[in-house]
């Protein structure tokens, strides 16, 4: 295991002060209370954008986000880590989430109660670098950083193989965890895995002006706008920004350029030389609409992988957990206890959510003119 020192974590003490800063203290989001579920207020350490979005599953997360002591180095230090925990414990191994690139815990704000409401112990974690951590300290965010603070994470508040989640980029994560520590994950379920990228490649030359400046334009409105039209399937226009308000909301905290820069310029992940070497049964989820990740990198992945299923989701873009929350949850559920082979049936699980501004419960994504 390489140590924290090793890695270049700064001291960072665990004082009371920062333990005080756990989601506990609130920022007033229009409604009562400091709950953690509908009627509370957002954690103070969110940015104040967050009152600005409008979905209901995400403010509903939002609200529910808290900062974790994780121990990164010697003695007391650690890094407050922000992540979504389970109301309650479960006998079965738990569930954990990973999120897409330069993303956060957010993206689970419609499988998330699905998940919690069948009884899965669920947690949604922000990896090293991106979602809403206290990263003051500037700690360096490479591929080994980030593996080793998800490690300690897990060590010090899970503490059970879990299965674990890894939507696009957050698949390569999940697989370069699975494979350096095998003793923390039962079982890994891959969607729409972005595991064949060759790292950040040629940004690892930038000089660090032009990739301060790349940075910059990452988190600009038109980019993480466009974005959403490329990942998602036939959504209006109001929907596109609200959730480019959710996807760039991590963004807004002042260490984020630096700590991109950090990733950009670390190389990223690289992890072609470890599929193999994976040996957790693995679900691998693929969107027939996919306009990130090419459906044919997703059958040589199951070719690869030693003992992967694969199912297929019609009608759908690059983040069917947004898209398709109930699906997205029925596969996860069975497959983290046991099962590879339940069919995708949208009616055995029920939804409520917002389409377009518009109240849905139904047994089946609104669509439009429904």
């Amino acid at each position: 295991m390489v140590g924290a020192w090793a890695l270049g974590y700064p001291p960072y003490q665990c004082n009371t002060r920062k333990l005080l800063d756990l989601g506990l203290s609130c920022r007033g989001g229009g409604n009562r209370g400091c709950g953690g579920d509908s009627s509370g207020e957002f954690p103070s350490f969110l940015p104040k954008e967050v009152n600005k979005i409008r979905d209901p599953f995400a403010r509903t997360l939002a609200q529910r986000i808290q900062r974790l002591p994780v121990q990164v180095g010697f003695s007391e230090s650690c890094i407050m880590s922000s992540c979504v925990t389970p109301k309650k414990r479960s006998a079965a191994n738990p569930v954990v989430l990973l999120h897409c690139f330069d993303s956060s815990c957010l993206e689970w704000r419609s499988a998330y109660p699905l998940l919690e409401d069948a009884g899965i112990e669920a947690w949604a974690i922000d990896l090293l670098g991106w979602g809403f951590s206290d990263l003051e300290s500037r700690p360096p965010c490479n591929v080994a950083s980030k593996r080793y603070h998800l490690y300690q994470l897990w060590k010090s508040h899970i503490r059970r193989p879990m299965t674990l989640v890894g939507p696009s980029l957050g698949a390569a994560a999940a697989i370069d965890f699975a494979v350096n520590f095998p003793e923390a994950v039962d079982r890994l379920v891959l969607i729409n895995a972005n595991v064949y990228a060759k790292g950040t490649g040629v940004l690892t030359k930038l000089p660090k002006p032009l990739a301060y400046a790349m940075a910059s334009l990452l988190k600009s409105v038109p980019i993480r706008w466009y974005a959403k039209l490329l990942v998602f399937e036939g959504i209006s226009l109001s929907t596109v920004f609200d959730y480019t308000e959710v996807g760039r909301l991590h963004c807004l905290l002042p260490w984020w350029e630096d700590v991109t820069v950090n990733f950009m310029l670390s190389g990223g992940y690289n992890v072609m030389g470890q599929i193999k070497r994976v040996k957790q049964k693995v679900l691998l989820i693929s969107s027939e609409h996919d306009n990130i990740v090419d459906n044919k990198l997703a059958v040589r992945l199951q070719n690869e992988l030693p003992n992967a299923t694969m199912r297929k989701i019609s009608s759908c873009g690059h983040m069917p957990h947004i898209e398709k929350p109930n699906v997205i949850a029925k596969l996860i559920i069975d497959f983290s206890r046991g099962g590879t082979n339940a069919a995708i049936r949208e009616a055995e699980m029920p939804v409520s959510y917002f389409v377009d501004g518009n109240s849905c419960k139904t047994n089946r994504l609104c669509r439009k003119g429904e």
